[in-house]
């Protein structure tokens, strides 16, 4: 289960380093052509804000463990990542973004079984 919890985390760590850092770094006509159309309708502040957590969260998975420094980070990041999309799934609920409400509960169940793991039978 070890092997399966890091699994998980990697690519929890890839998948939201890639989009924190697309958030962070991209204009906003460029991520609502890249299928982000809540950016249209969230100021760039929040937008940015929310890829600069996403990044700390892909570091916060991965670094602590690799470290050994502060393990307890790496069940709290997932934490975070399973509110971010339960928010995340709530603004494509209301925008009637149906269809992107399911990666969001993919990621919601990855990260949740990751701080279960963590901090449960598996931590650190």
């Amino acid at each position: 289960m070890n092997i399966v919890l890091w699994v998980l985390a990697g690519l929890l760590a890839a998948a939201f380093l890639g989009a924190g850092l697309m958030k962070v770094s991209q204009p906003r006509e460029k991520l609502v052509e890249r299928g982000m159309g809540f950016a249209a309708d969230f100021p760039m502040g929040l937008v940015r804000t929310i890829g600069a957590l996403e990044i700390l969260a892909a570091i916060g998975l991965i670094l602590p463990a690799v470290t050994g420094i502060a393990p307890v980070f790496v069940p709290l990041a997932a934490l975070g990542l399973v509110a971010m999309m339960i928010g995340a799934a709530i603004v494509h609920f209301q925008r009637k973004e149906y269809p992107a409400i399911l990666p969001n509960l993919v990621l919601l169940a990855m990260a949740a079984v990751v701080a279960w793991g963590r901090f449960g039978p598996y931590a650190f």
